[in-house]
């Protein structure tokens, strides 16, 4: 099996929740294969790893998690094609649970390189918002070939969307009775999860056969058994307080996406332990909802103590550019550590995928940047990306 050691990193920044401290010096990190196995200071160095061993050397620069974007339409909007040729939104349809992003997906997308470069090693990918439930939302990594073999977890939640963006879609070819008011939208994904639940319950009985099959009710189980989370689509303060309340109301587990006007009622949120992907930040205020838009909402929202994720919303915003949100943020006043759990720890564990990726600790994959400035310096990049226990630099060489 492969081995690489990385070694005399002036800092290594586990970000784990687990030990302490936090950040290590003089550090050094082993790793077998895709997995980190084992970490520590260069004092405490097992001479043996020094040898048949592929080396690093770090010296004078720290180490990262690989960073994760936690919600884009990543290779769903490709480069070069208009938003109304993009595989994003399904218009045939009011209500998709059944729909998985995995198959609209383009691995090849130049973006993919371009999220690599800049040490975004993971992404969660969504379908749009244009349907009150959209679909399968799945999380993977940025280095690869075929998408099948970069899944981390499929499904991480189901997409559902209130506001402005179900509104005023257009079409539908199965129902042009409900979905344009905000009640509407809110009455049509009620009414699929209460029958999900009849479904599901009726599913125990022993004469359920395959001709009571839905797949739409299906798609929805795992959500009902609190085995994923609902990501709502949610930018006014009232449209997040919709979304808490269908979510308590069926007993799913809900994390608000977007969030721009969160930082109004960020007590509330708090009380309510909600999770926020929140983003995009640095865009035009181009519907209503982005009205009160504002990068110091960051720092207000992570002070109040709710766990806060950073995002782009690719390609609202280019996915290589999350580093410079985090770095924008620490500007207007989020603690620098935050930003850092914002955009590896933080959505790893709202996404539940922390098994794997957001920490660097023994047992995690391999994901790791190496970087001799801080990373939240406009246009610097990292000297070294690690995804998945390979050094990806020429990967991302040929394209970029």
């Amino acid at each position: 099996m492969k081995i690489l050691l990385i070694i005399n990193c002036k800092l290594i920044y586990s970000m784990s929740r687990k030990f302490k401290p936090e950040v290590l010096s003089d550090g050094y990190i082993k790793i077998e294969g895709k997995t980190i196995v084992d970490m520590g200071q260069m004092h405490s160095i097992n001479s043996s790893h020094l040898y048949d061993s592929e080396i690093i050397d770090a010296k004078g620069c720290d180490a990262y998690p690989g960073f994760i974007d936690s919600h884009t339409h990543l290779g769903m909007f490709t480069n070069g094609e208009s938003y109304e040729y993009s595989d994003a939104n399904e218009t045939s349809a009011v209500l998709t649970p059944n729909l998985r992003a995995i198959d609209s997906v383009n691995s090849f997308d130049t973006s993919f390189k371009e999220a690599l470069h800049s040490g975004i090693t993971s992404a969660v990918i969504s379908p749009g918002s244009s349907n009150p439930i959209a679909g399968k939302i799945l999380a993977v990594k940025t280095y690869g070939h075929r998408i099948d073999d970069m899944v981390i977890k499929d499904p991480v939640a189901i997409k559902f969307s209130l506001g402005e963006n179900p509104k005023n879609s257009s079409g539908y070819i199965d129902d042009t009775r409900n979905c344009k008011t905000r009640m509407g939208i809110a009455c049509c994904i009620r009414e699929m999860l209460f029958k999900s639940k009849v479904y599901l319950k009726s599913k125990s009985k022993k004469n359920f056969d395959y001709n009571d099959y839905d797949d739409k009710y299906e798609a929805l189980i795992p959500l009902l058994k609190g085995e994923i989370s609902a990501h709502f689509h949610a930018h006014r303060a009232d449209d997040i307080f919709t979304a808490i309340r269908i979510c308590k109301e069926f007993g799913i587990k809900c994390v608000i996406v977007h969030g721009t006007e969160a930082y109004k009622i960020a007590g509330d949120l708090f009380k309510e332990n909600m999770d926020i992907l929140l983003g995009p930040l640095i865009c035009d205020r181009s519907k209503p909802e982005l009205i009160n838009m504002n990068i110091k909402s960051i720092s207000e929202i992570a002070k109040s103590g709710i766990k806060t994720s950073i995002t782009t919303d690719h390609p609202v915003t280019p996915i290589q550019y999350l580093n410079i949100y985090a770095g924008l943020a620490v500007a207007n006043g989020m603690d620098r550590m935050e930003a850092i759990r914002s955009i590896t720890i933080n959505p790893a564990e709202i996404c539940a995928v922390d098994d794997r990726v957001g920490s660097l600790e023994a047992g995690k994959d391999a994901d790791i940047l190496i970087f001799e400035k801080d990373p939240f310096i406009i246009g610097n990049t990292p000297k070294f990306v690690i995804c998945s226990g390979e050094i990806v630099n020429n990967f991302i060489a040929k394209t970029i």
